[in-house]
């Protein structure tokens, strides 16, 4: 049951990633790297395809020869293990150099390819097996077969471990941080299906020393599921991580933009001159139709003049008399400090908030250069002037500022 799940999201996976990258392939058809990575795709996707217990035998009963999807996804493993070893060299390589050695990887496995198939006339799996995985463990109980599967073992082996060498070195040399977590992806499932090959030859060794390796059976097929899952998500991972970044900074970005809103709102309605696009509505306002981080922007800066504005209506010895009456810190360059100057302003009537006090002397703390800072300040504030609120600052207050 697990298995077939499991065959399923890799098949469905391989071809959609296939599908993905297609594309893309249509409009540089002459990169080399491109054409070996859908070829991987495609190979990987149908490779589970085939074997699929829902399909295998139609299949078969189409070629005539009972049980060849055995064979197929393993010439389909074959080739997608030689076009990731393409992609590897070309991307790690100079050009001139990644030809060279692309060359000799593709003429071994295709030598190897055809030693393969050369050798699967001589011997053949078990025709009468109902399930892709009880094929293999009976028709490893022949010797000839046996060995067939131990040179189709090693073929993989030899690739995935090229395949965690190399990925390991071009992690080190890639300078994009999700380039790098796809490479690590690709390495971790290259590692697994290297656990499949051994965990496989343990159950081909253990039907020359008499000794029954079937329950090592889930963990075979499980590491190599699971490994080519993560082979599959690691060679995509570059191309739709970066949109994931996206969207996790435009949430974060939105996220601000809400917790700034309750302060933004109060400097709004006491000077709606600071609004550059006044909101013509509290859904609208709360949904921007705007990219969120231009919003977020525009209320940090908006924010900043309604301060201003303010300003000049508070005393340093009015923000003291009051910080004092609330047994708060008199430090006016604090979040809370900037947030009480806030709420003692706007706790005046608005006629009283009109005049002006020589507020020159209380210290204005100066902007932070990186933006990201400035938002996380200014949520500060925000967190303290809704504080504020809540302790009901409010008429009595506002008679220590008269």
């Amino acid at each position: 049951m697990i298995y077939g799940v499991l065959s399923w999201i890799c098949a469905i996976g391989g071809l959609a990633a296939f599908g993905y990258r297609l594309p893309d392939l249509l409009r540089r058809k002459h990169d080399i790297a491109l054409w070996a990575l859908c070829t991987y795709f495609l190979c990987s996707g149908l490779s589970f395809l085939v074997d699929l217990d829902v399909l295998r035998l139609h299949i078969s009963d189409l070629f005539g020869h009972a049980n060849i999807t055995s064979l197929i996804v393993q010439v389909l493993v074959v080739v997608l293990t030689a076009a990731q070893q393409v992609v590897l060299v070309y991307w790690s390589c100079p050009p001139d150099e990644a030809r060279r050695r692309a060359r000799r990887r593709l003429l071994f496995f295709a030598a190897a390819l055809c030693v393969l198939v050369a050798a699967s006339l001589a011997v053949s799996p078990v025709a009468d097996s109902e399930t892709a995985t009880s094929t293999i463990l009976r028709s490893i109980q022949d010797g000839g077969y046996a060995a067939y599967m131990s040179f189709y073992l090693l073929l993989c082996a030899v690739g995935q471990f090229e395949t965690v060498r190399l990925s390991l070195r071009f992690t080190k040399m890639a300078n994009r941080q999700w380039l790098k977590v796809g490479m690590r992806t690709v390495t971790l499932g290259a590692s697994l299906i290297m656990v499949y090959c051994v965990t496989r030859g343990i159950q081909i060794a253990g039907t020359r020393l008499h000794f029954d390796g079937s329950a090592l059976d889930p963990i075979q097929w499980t590491c190599g599921s699971i490994g080519a899952l993560l082979q599959i998500t690691g060679w995509t991972i570059p191309s739709w991580g970066i949109h994931l970044t996206r969207a996790l900074g435009w949430l974060r970005s939105y996220r601000s933009y809400l917790r700034l809103r309750p302060l933004w709102w109060a400097l709004y309605q006491a000077s709606p001159d600071i609004a550059l696009a006044p909101p013509r509505s509290w859904p609208r306002d709360i949904i921007p139709t705007r990219d969120p981080h231009y919003s977020l922007y525009r209320r940090v800066i908006e924010i900043r003049d309604g301060q201003l504005m303010l300003r000049t209506s508070l005393s340093l010895e009015d923000f003291s008399r009051m910080a004092r009456s609330l047994r708060l810190p008199e430090d006016p360059t604090s979040p809370l400090g900037e947030a009480l100057q806030v709420r003692a302003v706007l706790s005046r009537p608005p006629a009283e908030r009109a005049e002006r006090a020589d507020a020159t002397d209380i210290p204005v703390r100066p902007p932070y250069e990186d933006f990201r800072d400035e938002v996380e300040w200014l949520t500060k504030v925000a967190s303290s002037f809704s504080a504020l609120g809540r302790r009901r600052l409010g008429r009595d207050d506002a008679e220590l500022l008269s």
